[in-house]
């Protein structure tokens, strides 16, 4: 090997693993727009999964059964706010 070899030092596998790493960038970026069922980021909660329409506000009977089952409220709270909320 001559000095020539020398040149570059290090650099050499520059060109080497520059096209892996923007084929990795390449693949997440179309996951990101694509895999997800569009361009919408990944952290957005208003959004259904697999809809893009916008979820319905939960009733005010559905939360005070969530509240129920989860054990928040008893079985006497649950049935006068029941009766309040059907009168």
């Amino acid at each position: 090997m001559g000095p020539e070899h020398f040149v570059w030092g290090g650099w050499w596998i520059f060109p080497v693993v520059m096209p892996i790493v923007m084929l990795i960038v390449l693949v997440i970026l179309i996951y990101f727009v694509f895999g997800r069922g569009g361009p919408r980021p990944p952290w957005s909660s208003e959004f259904d999964k697999g809809s893009h329409h916008l979820k319905e506000p939960e009733s005010a009977m559905e939360i005070l059964k969530k509240r129920y089952a989860r054990g928040e409220i008893t079985r006497e709270e649950f049935e006068e706010i029941k009766k309040d909320l059907q009168s």
